[in-house]
């Protein structure tokens, strides 16, 4: 087992199992964490193995992660409970808010329950974006259009995640909800005057988040850069919102990325923005060029707030949940909402 402090680079692997490159890699000094697709997932018992052999490769143990929100981003479904997308929270709110509330908490629960009794540290959630309607990428991974009911149903979720021993993460900062273009493909221009966007960041004022995810979408009335590119915007969560928590960058290898151009001015120039940890991810023939040629000042505090991440709790394993009430509880309320 290799003793080294958490770097900022956090990369993914191809298959369901380590390959002695993935070790060489995962083990390099500028890596800190791992993010797990759909790709890296045949059952549960096999993603209890991955990260099994992941966690034992560093100590402090590399940050393992995944986009696992409901709705259409679910990364792990066979052997997992299906989630609803957040949008149905917020149907539930128009019809009846403490119904919507506990349901919140409940999901919350379960998602991050599961993930950590399989191994799984963090997951990207929950998505802050007002439901504009346009959006190609966001639509109902929305709570909501309203910033007050966002805050909301995104703080009791919270509150679920923590109860499994799980950090919350917003995203994407500071709002991709009104922008129409996806940034996986396209480069967003969010046009509007800072003060309209009041709204969109309502939300990382109020909430007491452990993550934020930047977009890769520019707002014109600050930068000529992408929120993950920018200093300003990065000074702007720290000193005006006092946000003290891990600042992920979306993923450097979307095209909404490529406007400063290839890998190594990405991981360069988002880390430089203020951004603690860089995600690289279906990019595997950039990822050993950017570990052989990029030569950061590494900040070791930066790497100690995304070890805070890290579950300190033990996860209740996979026997123990499906004896938890609070956890069959909230698995027949989610079967209700996905009904």
């Amino acid at each position: 087992m290799t003793h080294l402090p958490l770097g900022p680079l956090m990369i993914d692997i191809a298959g369901t199992e380590l390959t002695n490159l993935d070790r060489q890699q995962l083990c390099h000094p500028l890596v800190g964490g791992i993010i797990l697709f759909s790709r890296n997932y045949a059952d549960p018992e096999q993603l209890s193995a991955l990260t099994a052999a992941i966690h034992a490769l560093r100590t402090p143990a590399l940050l393992i992660a995944v986009d696992h929100e409901g709705g259409r981003v679910q990364r792990f479904r066979d052997g997992f409970t299906r989630l609803p997308a957040m949008a149905t929270l917020g149907k539930l709110w128009d019809e009846n808010p403490e119904a919507a509330l506990a349901a919140a908490r409940q999901v919350g629960y379960v998602l991050a329950a599961e993930l950590r009794a399989r191994g799984v540290d963090y997951s990207f959630t929950p998505v802050l974006d007002l439901d504009y309607g346009p959006s190609r990428v966001i639509g109902n991974r929305a709570f909501h259009r309203q910033p007050a009911v966002v805050i909301a149903l995104a703080a009791a979720l919270g509150e679920g995640l923590h109860q499994a021993g799980m950090g919350s993460c917003g995203k994407h900062f500071p709002g991709h909800g009104y922008v129409i273009p996806d940034s996986h493909v396209e480069l967003p221009v969010d046009d509007r005057a800072f003060e309209a966007m009041q709204e969109d960041i309502e939300p990382y004022r109020q909430l007491a988040l452990d993550g934020v995810m930047a977009a890769h979408v520019i707002y014109s009335c600050i930068d000529c850069n992408t929120a993950v590119f920018s200093n300003k915007w990065i000074s702007y969560l720290r000193n005006d919102i006092n946000f003290n928590g891990v600042v992920f960058t979306d993923d450097l290898s979307m095209a909404g990325a490529g406007v400063v151009g290839n890998m190594l001015n990405r991981v360069e120039t988002a880390y430089s923005a203020g951004c603690d940890m860089l995600l690289v991810c279906n990019a595997p023939d950039v990822v050993g060029d950017v570990l052989e040629n990029w030569k950061p000042e590494v900040d070791v505090l930066r790497g100690k707030r995304v070890e805070a991440l890290i579950p300190q709790s033990a996860a209740k394993n996979w026997q123990a949940l499906q004896a938890d009430n609070n956890y069959l509880s909230a698995q027949q309320t989610i079967a209700k909402l996905m009904a």
